[in-house]
């Protein structure tokens, strides 16, 4: 199989399995103590939580803290609910946990609208009395990168925090700039699942919305796993010294993708982008068809949050796609360990189940 499905999870990093080893040690290793104890077992977990936290710290912008979290949904649930906002703004592309979560608060909602390249327009006015302003980084279906730095600036104008789900970016593009709170997720960066990270500008206080321990500074209470830990510290450790030749890595093999599959459209821009997401449409094409035809490939229609939904992409839609144009898009997603010769098989691939619907 050749997987070209980064968006929804990354291969994990040889080097975070390793540091992951040790801490899921047996009862004849110390590798198991529980970092929330006092006991010699327990400081030596404790320090490698902390270790991580600093290298998971190293892709966030100074002036703030990690607070570790069982992934981004929950990041981006603490946030939300944790500032308790009575008024939000947040872009129409946004993933499910910002735009369901926001819905459960329940909270007077305005819906930033995208233009036909996917990204926040200017010219819309945040309105007066917004407690919180949700824009991502990254798109995950689109790939598309947001002036983050001016949309804060316009937030903060007015009075509003900035809540940035960084899932898609963190490790390969700089922090967001001017954002308040970051949410990131460590299997999106080659790290393991089941743990993310919610930074917190110093000065901004929360809410819990789980208690217990309090641990986590009062936070998130529960115990923390410091071999998932030390994985997702590991690999960001990684994107500090590899995002350079990651990036030109995506960027050569996206060239290549985009020459290998003349006659397609590129849904998003081509300049405010990450490489690594490829989201390619095709009159009359039979997604389901395509996809069921290209088994070797893992490849997506869409988010693999709403897959299998049968709904069209909310994200292509609020760029102003039809319902069918939106149901005739594929996204490949590639990265670090991609190779250039599962981009040409794939696109080969690509474009033999595409003629064939022609025929």
């Amino acid at each position: 199989m050749i997987y070209l499905d980064y968006q929804a999870t990354t291969p994990l990093a040889p080097e975070a399995r390793e540091a992951m080893l040790s801490w899921l040690g047996g009862s004849d290793t110390t590798g198991f103590g529980n970092p929330h104890s006092a006991h010699r077992a327990g400081r030596m977990a404790a320090a490698a939580v902390e270790v991580a936290r600093e290298q998971v710290a190293a892709l966030l912008p100074p002036g703030g803290r990690v607070i570790f979290t069982s992934g981004a949904t929950e990041a981006l649930n603490l946030a939300l609910f944790g500032i308790n906002p009575r008024q939000v703004a947040v872009s129409a592309i946004e993933h499910a946990a910002v735009l369901d979560t926001v819905e459960a608060l329940g909270v007077t909602t305005q819906v930033l609208p995208v233009d036909a390249e996917g990204l926040v327009s200017g010219a819309t006015e945040i309105a007066p009395g917004t407690d919180l302003v949700a824009v991502m980084q990254v798109n995950n279906e689109i790939g598309t990168i947001q002036p983050i730095a001016a949309i804060a600036e316009r937030a903060h104008a007015v009075g509003a925090l900035v809540l940035c789900d960084a899932v898609q970016g963190a490790g390969k593009l700089s922090a967001p700039a001017g954002a308040d709170l970051i949410a990131i997720s460590a299997h999106k960066l080659h790290g393991p699942k089941g743990i993310g990270a919610l930074w917190l500008r110093d000065g901004i206080d929360l809410r819990p919305i789980m208690h217990g321990g309090g641990q986590e500074g009062g936070l998130r209470s529960g115990t923390l796993s410091p071999a998932l830990c030390a994985g997702f510290g590991a690999a960001a450790s990684l994107c500090t010294n590899l995002s350079k030749s990651d990036g030109n890595h995506v960027k050569m093999l996206w060239e290549k993708a985009i020459a290998s599959l003349p006659g397609w459209t590129l849904n998003g821009s081509a300049v405010e982008r990450w490489h690594g997401n490829l989201n390619i449409r095709r009159d009359g094409l039979d997604v389901a068809r395509l996809m069921s035809e290209c088994r070797n490939l893992a490849i997506s229609a869409g988010s693999a949050c709403a897959s299998g939904s049968g709904r069209p992409s909310h994200v292509l839609r609020a760029m102003g796609l039809s319902e069918l144009q939106a149901k005739t898009s594929i996204r490949i997603g590639f990265g670090r360990y991609t190779k250039i010769t599962e981009i040409e098989d794939a696109c080969a691939e690509i474009r033999a189940a595409a003629a064939a619907q022609g025929e």
